[in-house]
């Protein structure tokens, strides 16, 4: 059966996977924790409708990856009632509700009901979507972060719609990209990142990022990049209803025809459908069609680094995408954007021309700095973002007034749990004094926070250096050098 493209239809319905189908590593899927205090509830049954579900996505993802080129016409079947009920289970239970007011906790109370009669009004076209709220969050430059709170059921309609249209779609988005897709992470494109520079005789960075992009998104084009593989007008129309829905805002819901509504469910997945039609597959052709010398990319949302070993590739890439986001509605912000010379021989081109040493760039919370290893060989060297720590400590800082009064045991624990967390994201190699000077910051607002207590309070220093050692973490690496861990991930 074709359609008007020339392209032919698949109905998943009638694609049977082998026995012993292969599932890549990208593919599989990290268990989740049981919920705590229903262990009771868990039953065969339960554990049944799993296993239903899991064979369904992986028939999905077989005809995915088999025939790429052809459109999925019945997909909604696929959003079962057990569908959805994993797709509750993978809600945060102390998310802030949308304008429905509603909480994981009272929906629980008459689950199974609540999900059949929702699962009944998405297959016969009665759900609707609400608009989002509009909340606010800071961010590290001081800035307010625009986010879209939506209403329950839409959280786990979308939630479920992404299990389904991740099979199809992670058949098809390229390598190097890596935001907010399953089993890919920071630390994966980092590692990444780390290794094309290394093992590549890359000499220069464009360190882009588009402006506004959640913001900015079209719409119209969007739905075109979705209707290229999904040819089910049931699953087309539901992301209609959410990109129409509009957002809450001082009692006033406003629409627009652009923007996915940063902080849904859905739109991390609608953002890198977006990208990989707008960027990815371009800068893909264009690395093998015009690019002269080395080139890498890697993609994270909407921020990437491009290495290029001639600059003069740099420079005609940067351009030409210049005019290729344009035709598509987006550009680059030029205060975040630039070209740098970085790599293995940045160090002497600049020494020989009297520039000092060579420019730095940030990526995913990371300082990028040209170095060496202690017998002189080239090495990239990372650190915590300065700006971004400040930030952080700031943070610890508002809270511990907060908690200034309580129990040195509750405060400690609470500081192991934050210090904790740090660590577990910024424990690289080569940032090892990044780890020590945030601890010992961190220690130095405690110690702050104590004085406080009273003016009689005079509590020494090496007080606070024994109450750390009991309760903050000492700095240690967490992660393998990137290059270890990529091979392992990357076996080829």
């Amino acid at each position: 059966m074709t359609n008007g493209h020339g392209e032919s239809d698949l109905v998943i319905v009638a694609v049977k996977p082998t026995n012993k189908a292969e599932r890549s590593a990208a593919e599989s899927v990290e268990p989740r924790t049981g919920t705590e205090g229903n262990a009771s509830r868990q039953s065969t049954h339960r554990a049944q409708n799993r296993a239903s579900v899991s064979q369904a996505l992986e028939r999905i993802r077989t005809a995915a990856r088999q025939r790429k080129k052809e459109r999925f016409t019945a997909l909604l079947h696929h959003v079962s009632t057990d569908l959805l009920r994993e797709a509750f289970g993978e809600l945060k239970r102390n998310a802030a509700p949308g304008i429905d007011g509603l909480t994981c906790d009272t929906y629980e109370t008459d689950l199974e009901g609540n999900l059949s009669d929702l699962h009944d009004r998405v297959q016969r076209g009665a759900y609707r979507a609400l608009p989002s709220r509009r909340v606010y969050i800071p961010k590290p430059d001081g800035r307010q972060r625009p986010l879209a709170v939506a209403a329950l059921e839409d959280k786990i309609v979308q939630r479920a719609v992404v299990a389904v249209l991740n099979e199809i779609y992670e058949a098809d988005f390229l390598g190097f990209s890596y935001g907010f897709r399953p089993e890919r992470g920071a630390h994966d494109a980092l590692d990444a990142l780390m290794v094309g520079i290394g093992s590549t005789k890359v000499s220069f960075i464009l360190d882009a990022d588009i402006r506004s992009f959640f913001d900015m998104v079209s719409q119209s084009w969007l739905i075109r990049f979705v209707e290229h593989r999904i040819g089910d007008p049931r699953i087309v129309r539901l992301i209609r209803k959410w990109l129409k829905a509009g957002v809450l805002e001082d009692g006033v819901v406003t629409t627009s025809d652009t923007g996915t509504g940063q902080g849904a469910v859905i739109s991390p997945l609608l953002a890198n459908i977006y990208l990989h039609y707008v960027l990815d597959l371009w800068a893909e052709r264009w690395r093998r069609r015009e690019a002269t010398g080395d080139m890498i990319i890697v993609r994270y949302a909407d921020d990437f680094i491009v290495g290029f070993q001639y600059k003069n590739d740099a420079r005609r890439f940067l351009d030409e995408m210049r005019a290729r986001l344009q035709e598509f509605s987006l550009s680059l912000n030029t205060e975040k954007s630039r070209l740098i010379e970085f790599g293995r021989f940045a160090a002497a081109n600049c020494k020989r021309r009297g520039l000092g040493k060579p420019e730095t760039f940030d990526f995913l919370g990371f300082t990028f700095i040209c170095s060496t290893t202690r017998r002189g060989k080239f090495q990239v060297k990372r650190k915590s973002r300065s700006d971004r720590m400040r930030a952080k400590l700031n943070v610890i800082k508002q809270e511990l007034r907060q908690r200034m009064h309580e129990p040195i045991p509750r405060q400690g624990k609470w500081l192991k749990q934050v210090v904790t967390g740090y660590f577990n994201y910024h424990a690289v190699p080569t940032n090892g004094r990044a780890l020590a000077k945030f601890r010992f910051l961190v220690k130095g607002l405690w110690h702050r926070t104590l004085r406080r207590r009273s003016q009689k309070d005079w509590t020494p220093w090496d007080r606070i250096g024994r109450l750390a050692d009991d309760w903050l973490p000492k700095p240690k690496i967490l992660h393998p050098w990137p290059d270890r861990r990529f091979a392992v991930t990357h076996p080829r």
